[in-house]
């Protein structure tokens, strides 16, 4: 209980004492798939996506360092292997972890002779000292994306291999408690498995059929073409809700509401379009007391890392006016927990 107060205090700035139904304040959630090459590693070569890679390693400080400048709370939801302070390290780890899915490529295992020694030979595949950065930082949340980037709905795969993986996150000894599905394929049937090793929370999908969590061949052309422009136009609503509408079992889903989609210079025309949709919609959170949940990647801001930091930070001045104006906040997913948890005992 203590633990739960002292997590509410720290962003209403006082210990709550009584449920806050009837005055609850909406927030900004924001959730981060670090993942550096082990979340590409099957989608793009180090050839052709690598200067993103190295660039995200640039950005992290500087993403924190707005994150300071405007008092963001966020989720880290971190790939487990990151943590390996070398190779022998991550085999040792991979080695009690069974990922059989029938497109092999898949799998962290697959193509290791690409991994270096260490996060000095290899800053593709290493990211201790990043994460000890983050750790430095305020109300930063360290979460999971699960060990090895594990897929949930790949073929081939079942509970019992899931659950090796989830053994190798604890065994790291971080405590997490917040969980991102890697690809968004969030599995119903393993959230009871989550709660027994601990976590208390998963990010869940938008509320639209376009959205639905999807293995490749489910990711239709029509999909990703309404995906698209639903970052541009209001397609799909501005999917902000209220905490008492989320599912809260066997564990809380904080459902995504928006992913913030990279600066292209094929698409700059429609820059402030984009920008737009995300602020429209925070401002019916803050109007409306609801909560909107913003995600994307590191590596997602190692090209035009300039514009999209830029592009980030009006994001988070309009937070700063909304929570001047409307007494909107800011939360990671553990923050969300604490405050659920405490008006069910209030």
């Amino acid at each position: 209980m203590k633990q739960i107060q002292k997590s509410v205090n720290s962003y209403f700035g006082y210990v709550q004492k009584k449920s806050r139904k009837d005055e609850e304040l909406g927030a900004l959630i924001i959730s981060l798939d670090f993942e550096l090459n082990w979340g590409v590693h099957d989608v793009f070569t180090i050839e052709n996506y690598g200067e993103n890679i190295l660039g995200a390693r640039l950005a992290i400080p500087k993403i924190l360092q707005l994150f300071q400048k405007y008092d963001i709370h966020a989720t880290w939801a971190i790939v487990g292997m990151l943590y390996c302070k070398d190779k022998q390290e991550l085999l040792s780890f991979l080695e009690s972890i069974e990922i059989p899915y029938e497109n092999e490529t898949l799998s962290a295992k697959y193509n290791l002779s690409n991994v270096g020694a260490n996060e000095q030979e290899d800053l593709y595949h290493y990211g201790d000292s990043l994460i000890n950065m983050i750790k430095k930082i305020p109300n930063q949340e360290i979460g999971t994306h699960t060990f090895s980037h594990y897929y949930c709905l790949e073929k081939g795969q079942r509970i019992e291999h899931f659950e090796k993986d989830l053994q190798a996150m604890v065994e790291l000894n971080e405590g997490v408690t917040s969980l991102v599905f890697p690809r968004n394929q969030v599995n119903l049937d393993y959230l009871q498995l989550c709660d027994e090793y601990g976590i208390t929370a998963y990010r869940g999908n938008e509320n639209s059929w376009i959205y639905g969590p999807y293995i490749k061949e489910m990711n239709t052309t029509i999909k990703r073409m309404l995906r698209l422009a639903d970052h541009y136009i209001n397609i799909t609503g501005h999917n902000s809700y209220k905490l008492e509408k989320v599912s809260t079992h066997p564990i809380i889903n904080v459902p995504s509401s928006r992913f913030l989609r990279p600066y292209s210079s094929k698409l700059r025309i429609l820059e402030r379009l984009r920008l737009q949709r995300i602020k429209h919609s925070l401002t019916e959170a803050a109007k409306n007391n609801e909560y909107y949940h913003l995600w994307w990647h590191p590596h997602n801001f190692g090209k035009n890392t300039e514009k999209n930091l830029q592009f980030l930070e009006e994001i988070l001045q309009h937070v700063e006016y909304l929570k001047g104006k409307y007494k909107f906040q800011s939360m990671h997913m553990r923050d969300v927990v604490g405050l659920i948890n405490l008006n069910k005992t209030n």
